[in-house]
């Protein structure tokens, strides 16, 4: 009588196993499957059970996947940003995966999903989910190609409106949030700095001489820059230099 084949969904559970022959098992299995044609399925099967248990081995199963399931790893956690009940722990998968460095990772600019990023910093209340996405955006921000004006412009918006944070708190969060909020947007300052000099000086320029965000600059942004020195492409570049596909 031939054996029978065990349901792969079943066998998510087993990869919080203690025994690590089994776990090794478990992996081999899912891996295995992952390479079918029904890998699509088991993948988000996946990211779902990670999303409820926060299974740390489904994570490393999960920042291991190639091509072509990239995609349906990218879709699934655009779906993911786009609820609220999932929007932490998925930052919190995109973060892994965007620390793994897959060969796919650059494909994420041409998705939905940074976009819905960006739209979460933009708009997000929940200062944890606020911070989990800047430091996702400030690792992710190297490995992007030369992103247009717009989303230029929505990086500096976010920096500017997380900022302002300290100073308004429009969430009222305590303290030891506000820390971390702000040592966050200091290294999104810095990255910012680093990579669009000319162009996010400009910005600065413009957003602070505005009598409403006077204060900010003042607690917040005039500090920041005075730990900075001069970048040389403030004297020998220009914005459109730093915005040209070719650099």
């Amino acid at each position: 009588m031939a054996r029978e084949q065990p349901n792969i969904g079943d066998l998510l559970p087993l990869l919080e196993s203690s025994d690590l022959q089994k776990l090794d098992e478990i992996r081999g299995l899912i891996n295995e499957h992952l390479n079918t044609d029904r890998g699509s399925v088991l993948l988000n099967s996946l990211v779902d059970y990670y999303l409820e248990t926060g299974c740390s081995q489904a994570v490393q199963i999960l920042i291991s996947v190639r091509e072509p399931h990239d995609k349906h790893l990218l879709d699934k956690m655009y779906e993911g940003l786009g609820r609220q009940p999932c929007r932490l722990p998925t930052l919190t998968l995109l973060g892994h995966v965007v620390r793994k460095q897959p060969p796919w990772i650059h494909k994420i600019a041409r998705s939905p999903l940074l976009n819905t990023l960006l739209k979460c910093l933009k708009a997000d209340s929940d200062v944890v989910v606020l911070i989990t996405g800047v430091l996702v955006l400030i690792t992710l921000l190297p490995m992007i190609p030369q992103p247009g004006k717009q989303h230029l412009y929505e990086f500096f918006d976010i920096f500017g409106r997380l900022a302002a944070w300290n100073i308004k708190n429009p969430g009222h969060v305590t303290d030891v949030y506000l820390i971390h909020l702000h040592a966050t947007v200091y290294s999104l300052f810095h990255r910012l700095y680093g990579m669009y000099p000319c162009n996010f000086v400009s910005y600065l320029r413009s957003h602070y001489s505005m009598k409403e965000n006077v204060d900010t600059f003042e607690e917040v942004v005039k500090p920041m820059l005075e730990h900075v020195r001069i970048h040389p492409e403030l004297v020998t570049g220009t914005k459109d230099h730093e915005l040209d596909p070719t650099r």
